[in-house]
């Protein structure tokens, strides 16, 4: 393969598993402001297998070709005019350019270098690829969003997933009182995480088993059982639901308002200072990182049939030798 070619996971049509191929690209050239990362691994989210679809961020990235993927971490291989912030040989992480194409799952990423941050040291690049989304998902739904504080009580739908164990966990470090979601054989796990209470979503409604709810984190939805509509029921006067998977429906709105509580959307953002900041906490001990299953770039489709099959404890990872 020439040096200006690469690997790359590139769909050419919607549909299953079955439309991810590797094929051979051009390897991108960092512009100014930009750096140009080798990827050692790359998150896989429930984002990606929705947009493979035709759904999720489908409609902002157009009909393909394009390449999924937004968690990467590797190293700095080239640095465009003006960076000041990383050097050649830097280990890095990030979720560059969502919801834009950041093409994730290929040999090399280019992004702008503030939307990195040096890697956590305390962990390898499959732990560190799997934490950009779902974290910085987590981190800015419950500290910029939801501002959670000392002493409140948050609940966490789906708490044993990607977004949700890392939502307990930063909940926790706030020092709020952290219930959580999740199947029964999750909860010894979660509690590990720090949650204070588990609820077994199979057996019991969470809305007959808390009260007085000050954040709902729903990682879940109204598409899946109305868990954003009964979520409602469990937020004390004046309380926030963060409705992530799907948004808030006029319908959702008009319940919320009724209830006199408080409801918004959320979609994540960039954010190489937070992403600095989880890393000091990964590498202090406080945040612990779940990763279930990793696959080699070539397995990209069996990695999203995994994850469609759904009840994966934390995040699967896609990794690459190069």
């Amino acid at each position: 393969m020439s040096a200006d070619m690469m690997r790359a996971v590139v769909q050419d049509g919607f549909g299953g598993p079955e439309v991810l191929r590797v094929q051979q690209v051009a390897r991108p050239v960092p512009l100014p402001t930009e750096v140009l990362v080798r990827v050692h691994a790359a998150g896989i989210n429930p984002v990606d297998w929705k947009t493979r679809g035709g759904t999720g961020m489908a409609g902002l990235l157009g009909e393909p070709p394009f390449t999924l993927g937004w968690d990467v971490s590797g190293v700095v291989e080239e640095v465009g005019f003006g960076v000041t912030t990383l050097k050649v040989g830097d280990e890095v992480y990030g979720m560059p350019w969502f919801p834009r194409v950041a093409n994730a799952y290929a040999e090399y990423v280019t992004a702008p270098a503030r939307q990195w941050a040096r890697k956590p040291a305390a962990v390898d690049h499959v732990h560190a690829a799997a934490v950009p989304l779902a974290a910085l998902t987590a981190w800015q739904a419950v500290v910029d969003t939801a501002n959670v504080r000392a002493g409140q009580r948050v609940l966490v739908t789906a708490a044993a997933g990607g977004v949700g164990h890392f939502a307990v966990q930063f909940a926790r470090h706030l020092g709020a009182h952290v219930i959580a979601t999740a199947s029964a054989a999750r909860h010894p796990w979660l509690k590990e995480l720090g949650a204070n209470e588990t609820i077994d979503y199979t057996t019991t409604r969470f809305e007959g088993a808390t009260a007085d709810v000050d954040v709902v984190i729903d990682l879940v939805g109204d598409a899946h059982d109305q868990t954003s509509t009964r979520s409602l029921k469990v937020l004390r006067p004046g309380g926030l639901l963060v409705a992530i998977p799907a948004g808030v429906s006029p319908e959702l709105a008009q319940a919320a308002e009724a209830a006199g509580v408080r409801v918004t959307p959320f979609l994540v953002e960039p954010d190489g200072a937070a992403l600095r900041t989880i890393a000091d906490l990964i590498d202090a001990g406080e945040v612990a990182i779940e990763v279930e299953e990793t696959f080699p770039l070539e397995q990209a489709g069996a990695a999203h049939a995994r994850g469609e099959a759904g009840r994966t404890r934390g995040k699967l990872v896609l990794t690459l030798t190069n």
